[in-house]
């Protein structure tokens, strides 16, 4: 299936096919180049050895009463075929290529052959067949004269190839028994090497498979190499984050269950006074309708928290739906606003929209409008009759630094005390100088609103107004998609 990500094999097979292979080639370079460098030693010597044999036979090389004769007693050749353990043939030619002794039917000197370089001596080295045999062939120019004649002589001898293919055969299995067993030692010393060096790894494995689920403390990064300690780091991180959301989810877990218990037993406190009052042979309406009217108003309070809790733990765990796309801060921040007119105009408060153009930002539509919904709730809950409410959208721009959206609310509320601004983000916290205004806050919605705005890589400040008291909270949002006026 396209996108699926290869499972990776062993690091350690891997280890060892990355060295072995190479090295492997390497080795097989080396030997193909050591067994050349061999045969040319080798040919090197068997050529010393086939031009002394020619130069001794020169020597008995001479000239008589006019002719080139040579003097090559039998004793001289069975010392040629002794020392070799090829057969040798020999020629020699007269001034006018008169044969004067040995094998008339020796192949000649190839035209193209060049004298050789290596000896102090008129020699060329040639190959050839002689009675269906490769031979090795030095022919040597030996100058001759006496009073009467003066010329150059020619003496070729010429040599089979068992010896050389011998040697040759020799030096390819030596070559090859040596590198193999280099090839074989280096393999059993890699794979020794990784097994050593991924000690350390299977040690954290047996340590991490051998803890407990509720252990999230860190690994001793002094355990691993130091190429590693990255990798341990970053998972010492990751249990550190994991450790303090579940920290986190344990707190909150605690805190709504203590938040949620208030309204619960006032609600059954309420209703088990309502059924004794129904009892009652006599029931006084009014008080009936007291109780029920508080036990709607304690309902009311127990939903808006558990809305609240459920906002902030979808916040905490991402879980919104549909993602992000472009939006309109301004559309969005409109229609927030009218949706909580209404209840502004029942407590008396006056609401207003200002916009600088219209701003559009990439955004979680959903998430949005929770934190905007938050914002706006708190100011108007928090604000006394005849006051005012201001829900502000614009567009910041700086010199040199890109364009940020700003949403504000601004309220005439009792403000935050600047010591407790930080406070007010904790889950159920509520500052001392807002207790009395609403004494039913949850203590919830800054919660929700940092929780949402961390998501949209958004910054959330508290400050008191230019103006009066009250609060204003400020919200910048990052990379705004466009800005239309």
């Amino acid at each position: 299936m396209a996108g699926t990500p290869r499972r990776l094999g062993s690091l350690r097979s891997q280890l060892v096919r990355w060295l072995l292979i190479p090295l492997t080639l390497l080795v097989a370079v080396d030997a193909v180049s050591v067994y050349y460098n061999a045969l040319e030693v080798a040919d090197l010597a068997y050529d010393r050895s086939l031009l002394a044999s020619t130069r001794a036979l020169a020597e008995r090389v001479s000239v008589v009463d006019g002719h080139v004769t040579a003097d090559v007693p039998y004793v001289a050749l069975d010392s040629f075929e002794t020392d070799n353990l090829g057969r040798i043939y020999y020629k020699v030619t007269g001034l006018n290529g008169e044969l004067v002794s040995g094998y008339d039917d020796l192949p000649p000197v190839p035209p193209d052959v060049k004298r050789s370089e290596v000896y102090p001596a008129l020699v060329r080295f040639y190959q050839a067949d002689y009675h269906d045999q490769p031979v090795r062939i030095a022919a040597l120019l030996q100058p001759v004269y006496d009073d009467s004649i003066r010329g150059i002589a020619l003496i070729q001898v010429g040599e089979t190839m068992e010896g050389r293919n011998g040697m040759t055969r020799k030096i390819l299995f030596d070559t090859l028994w040596r590198q193999g067993t280099l090839v074989t030692v280096a393999a059993l010393l890699v794979w020794f090497a990784v097994r050593f060096v991924l000690r350390p790894l299977m040690q954290l494995k047996g340590e991490v498979e051998s803890r407990a689920p509720t252990d999230l403390s860190g690994f001793d990064t002094a355990l691993v190499h130091k190429e590693m300690r990255p990798l341990v780091q970053a998972m010492n991180g990751y249990m550190g984050r994991l450790q303090a959301l579940i920290s986190a989810q344990r707190r909150f877990i605690a805190d709504a269950s203590h938040q949620l218990r208030t309204p619960l037993t006032v609600l059954k406190t309420q209703s088990e006074l309502t059924l004794r009052e129904l009892r009652r042979e006599q029931v006084d309406a009014a008080e009936l309708r007291d109780l029920v009217e508080g036990m709607a108003r304690t309902t009311d309070a127990a939903v808006h928290l558990a809305n609240r809790l459920l906002t902030l733990a979808r916040a905490e765990h991402g879980a919104a739906e549909g993602g992000t796309m472009p939006l309109s801060l301004s559309d969005a921040a409109r229609q927030v606003a009218l949706e909580l007119s209404q209840q502004a105009v029942s407590r008396e408060i006056g609401l207003a929209f200002e916009e600088e153009g219209d701003v559009s930002i990439e955004a979680n539509a959903l998430l949005l409008h929770e934190l905007m919904v938050n914002l706006l709730d708190n100011a108007i809950r928090y604000t006394p009759a005849g006051g005012h409410v201001t829900l502000r959208v614009r567009a910041q721009s700086s010199p040199g630094q890109p364009t940020v959206a700003l949403l504000e609310v601004e309220d005439s509320g009792p403000g935050i005390p600047a010591a407790e601004r930080e406070k007010v983000f904790e889950p159920f916290y509520r500052a001392g100088a807002t207790q009395h205004v609403n004494p039913g806050g949850t203590g919830l919605g800054l919660s929700i609103v940092r929780e949402i705005a961390a998501m949209h890589r958004a910054s959330v400040t508290l400050d008191a107004p230019a103006q009066g008291s009250g609060l204003v909270v400020r919200i910048v949002f990052q990379g705004v998609v466009q800005l239309r006026v």
